[in-house]
């Protein structure tokens, strides 16, 4: 665990290494690849966020670990949301932002991020996530 000196920061960079060692481990990058399991995380969250409206984009943010709700609203410009992106739009700017190549392509690593993430959100949250997007994107957001 990272040492800060203060509880609560050493728990949320314990929670987003952990969240980031998953990414990792699910594709078999050694650790010094984590600007690749960062920038993944970042990509989704991001474009996630942007799909949402204000509510349901805080009302998941809420449940994020302190550090990673941090890269999630990093830039956010809430007056310009929501993002009208259907399927290809939303694969399309997560494989814009995330530039590294991931085995697969980008929907299993959407995947894998989500999995990694979803150990922090409320089953009934992430129903609500889903609902409000549109059908050919729900499925992406399994």
């Amino acid at each position: 665990m990272a040492e800060t000196g203060f509880a609560s920061f050493n728990t949320t960079v314990d929670k987003t290494n952990r969240i980031l060692h998953l990414i990792e481990e699910a594709y078999g990058w050694p650790r010094e690849r984590r600007n690749q399991s960062y920038a993944a995380l970042r990509a989704l969250l991001h474009t996630l966020r942007d799909r949402l409206t204000v509510e349901q984009a805080a009302q998941l943010a809420a449940q994020l670990p302190m550090l990673v709700r941090g890269i999630y609203y990093e830039g956010w410009e809430p007056h310009k949301v929501p993002v009208k992106m259907g399927r290809e739009e939303f694969l399309e700017r997560i494989r814009r932002e995330c530039r590294f190549e991931a085995p697969g392509g980008v929907e299993p690593l959407i995947h894998t991020v989500l999995q990694a993430l979803r150990a922090h959100i409320t089953e009934g949250e992430w129903e609500d996530v889903r609902a409000s997007v549109p059908k050919n994107l729900e499925s992406v957001l399994t």
